[in-house]
């Protein structure tokens, strides 16, 4: 029967109470550890040696502490529970014990600990006291806690997103998780997909052509994949879907699955659609609009208007043949016909002026500004930065933008100065219209609470055109039209063969 020793009272030159003689290098090695708290307990739980780590962890310094029974560590709750003797017993019917929780340090805060508790006993079997080590896993418990944490609200927020579908696969390419936007999109629950591959989302001709394996094998060997097309849904209807999905690789580098992300955009896709064939329709009108517009413009500027000319002169002459008395009505006729003549002109320029197709972009607008901008008060700058001539349809769009800006100008800016600029930008050509007016106060018609119509127009004319429109204030007053149209590359030089 194995005798209980008696508590031993240590001095100032206590040792250790241990199963055997440790050599003072081990002794040494044991008090210099900083790490760890490392003690002696005797038979009943008291603390019989204490090393720097345990000052360190716990508190106590050794004359505080040894002595004291190690309950002293716990919390009141378990202290109450009898964990300390709990400790005890099972180390000595096992031979140690381990077990992680709260311990209280001297001034009264806690600390998670990883506690192991070894029964020393001699050659005789006889129980000697207790081997304690504690390690304060405190940062380490807070930073699994913390990564637990995110990967709880991560899961939830996988777990809850209803806009994609966010679903896991195998190595196989067998699905293995399944969350609320899967479910929405694809029409499946989890209990029915789980398990299954995930080629079942595929039309039956892409599943021949071995697309989901492929699209796997490229997700191994550049780590991630992106596709757009139709996919299947439970009920056999099908969408069109933008796919993501990437290798998922541990530490070792061994393939552990598939993340995959799925959009259903067939709403999208079909506003683009709309949008496209109606940006098509709207350039057939454009184009079929401009060239009748030219049809008309050449027939008034080559025929009506030299004709109207030509009479004016006869008049001119005309009148200095008739008698006095009737001079003065044959200049009313000339007035009248050269009053013709010039809304004939503006007429003409408004269709399509003349100098576009014939002098090109920079030509048109400078008679533009001359011809009708000046007989709205106003003065006008045109700066011209073009390194080539722009081409007679994209010269064409950025003429009418200016145009509907100009007119927006006269009547509403009350400005007395505008200036147009043409410069090269990106590939394309960047084309501003600036005055000194009062600045863009209603960009919305009052009437319908919608934009007004030559806004419309010039930003349609400009999108249609792949490019973009913008309006804004200046700081100091005025208004600015800013719109950029893109430029096909210039034709090679005749005789190059495109070669470098």
């Amino acid at each position: 029967m194995r005798g209980a020793p008696q508590r031993q009272q240590p001095d100032d030159n206590s040792q250790p109470v241990r199963a055997g003689a440790s050599p003072p290098a081990a002794h040494l090695l044991v008090q210099g550890v900083v790490d760890y708290a490392i003690f002696m307990l005797d038979t009943e739980g008291h603390i019989v040696s204490w090393n720097a780590g345990a000052e360190r962890i716990k508190g106590y310094t050794a004359d505080d502490i040894i002595g004291r029974h190690f309950s002293v560590f716990y919390p009141p709750e378990e202290k109450a529970a009898g964990k300390p003797q709990y400790g005890l017993a099972t180390a000595i019917t096992e031979g140690r014990f381990e077990d992680e929780g709260w311990r209280i340090r001297q001034d009264g805060t806690r600390f998670w600990a990883n506690v192991v508790i070894t029964a020393l006993f001699d050659e005789t079997g006889e129980l000697r006291g207790f081997g304690k080590v504690t390690r304060d896993l405190t940062e380490r418990r807070a930073a699994e806690e913390a990564l637990r944490e995110s990967e709880e609200r991560f899961r939830l927020l996988v777990q809850n997103v209803v806009d994609y579908a966010i679903f896991m696969l195998d190595a196989e390419g067998h699905i293995v998780s399944w969350n609320a936007g899967a479910e929405r999109i694809k029409g499946y629950t989890a209990d029915d997909i789980i398990g299954r591959h995930f080629s079942v989302f595929y039309p039956p001709e892409e599943k021949a052509a071995g697309k989901p394996q492929y699209e796997l094998a490229t997700a191994i060997t550049e780590g991630r994949f992106e596709d757009e097309g139709w996919r299947i849904r439970q009920d056999g209807t099908r969408f069109w879907a933008n796919v993501v999905i990437t290798a998922l690789f541990d530490e070792t580098g061994e393939l552990r699955g598939f993340g995959k992300v799925t959009r259903d955009l067939t709403e999208r896709r079909a506003a683009e659609r709309e949008l496209t064939e109606r940006r098509r329709l709207l350039a057939h009108l454009v184009e079929a609009q401009e060239m009748e517009r030219r049809r008309i413009a050449w027939d008034v500027h080559d025929d009506s208007i030299q004709s109207m000319v030509a009479v004016g002169m006869r008049l001119q002459l005309l009148a200095n043949r008739v008698p006095p008395e009737l001079a003065p009505q044959v200049r009313k006729l000339d007035e009248a016909v050269s009053g013709a003549i010039g809304r004939l002109r503006s007429l003409s320029f408004r269709l399509r002026p003349p100098a576009i197709d014939r002098h090109g972009l920079a030509e048109a607008l400078n008679d533009y500004l001359r011809e009708v901008v000046t007989g709205w008060d106003l003065r006008y700058a045109l700066e011209d930065q073009l390194d080539r001539e722009v081409p007679t349809e994209t010269a064409v769009t950025i003429f009418r933008i200016c145009q509907e800006a100009l007119i927006n100008v006269h009547k509403h800016a009350r400005a007395s100065m505008v200036k147009v600029s043409l410069a090269p930008a990106g590939q394309g050509v960047l084309t501003r219209v600036t005055d000194d007016g009062i600045g863009l106060a209603a960009p919305l018609d009052p009437l319908t609470g919608r934009e007004h119509f030559g806004v419309i127009e010039m930003r349609e004319r400009a999108e249609t055109a792949d490019g973009w429109w913008t309006m804004h204030n200046e700081p100091g007053g005025g208004t600015t039209v800013e719109f950029w149209l893109p430029l096909p590359p210039p034709a090679p030089a005749p005789g190059s063969d495109g070669a470098s």
